[in-house]
């Protein structure tokens, strides 16, 4: 009988939309999740040119967001 695992991440849905809303132009939800290097882009391109913090907040709100090693965050 085998069973059924799921990887979900350490860091929490709730915790990096709050980081996203407030800081996401600066890229704090990126740095929260683990990426780095996105976190500096976001940080010298206002959050990609605000497109980018946009489309984070939907994937956020939508569970497509993912860390840093491709899990789904946790509720």
């Amino acid at each position: 009988m085998s069973q059924y695992v799921t990887n979900t991440s350490d860091k929490k849905k709730s915790k990096a939309m709050i980081l996203c809303v407030c800081g996401g132009l600066f890229g704090l939800h990126q740095f929260y999740v683990g990426n780095i290097g996105k976190g500096i882009l976001y940080m010298f391109t206002g959050g990609l040119f605000v497109f980018g913090w946009i489309a984070d907040m939907i994937k956020i709100a939508t569970g497509s967001f993912r860390d840093n090693v491709g899990a789904p965050l946790r509720e």
